[in-house]
């Protein structure tokens, strides 16, 4: 039985992490250095969007906090929250929370690869005039992605590989994004 697209790309997306991430792991140090008071405070970084778009009975507000810690200039790993509203007057409103986890590679200094896990509850209220009906599920995300880094801001673009048209809540599977870290 010839394996399908979506088993294909899974395997080709779990080679590329191992390969990726495999040069970053060896064991040739021989002592532990020593912690630093406060030290972990001083590599954990705080970031996160802010989102606020109203038009002729369109509203949008998106707020998503996050936190990366940074072990060393290659690798940060980290978590999220989100929380969005949406309402398109007299057709629906919608509330989506969920969070996220993120890991980040630079492999050069300007370079940032990231690997992304997100799942959000959507509450979906639609209105007609026959009357009102609610739909809520789950929507998992994994987003793979790459950006230009200047100090703490990345603008680069990232692919959710578990995108379905039919039951995501993202209109594309390719998202732009600007990420600021502190």
């Amino acid at each position: 039985m010839k394996p399908s697209f979506s088993q294909n790309k899974f395997k080709v997306f779990w080679t590329s992490v191992f390969l990726l991430f495999s040069g970053l792991f060896y064991g040739q140090q021989t002592s532990l250095p020593k912690a630093k008071t406060g030290a972990f405070w001083e590599n954990v970084h705080f970031g996160g969007g802010l989102g606020l778009s109203v038009g002729s009975g369109f509203t949008n507000i998106t707020v998503a906090p996050s936190a990366i810690y940074t072990f060393n200039k290659y690798v940060s790993l980290g978590t999220g929250v989100q929380y969005s509203y949406l309402k398109q007057k007299d057709y629906y409103s919608s509330n989506v929370y969920g969070g996220s986890l993120i890991s980040l590679f630079n492999p050069v200094e300007m370079i940032q690869l990231s690997l992304e896990v997100e799942e959000t509850n959507v509450n979906n209220k639609y209105f007609d005039l026959g009357g009102n009906y609610n739909r809520s599920f789950w929507n998992t995300g994994l987003f793979v992605g790459a950006g230009y880094q200047e100090e703490n801001v990345t603008i680069g673009g990232r692919v959710n590989l578990l995108y379905d048209k039919d039951k995501d809540i993202y209109g594309s599977a390719f998202m732009p994004f600007v990420r600021v870290y502190f």
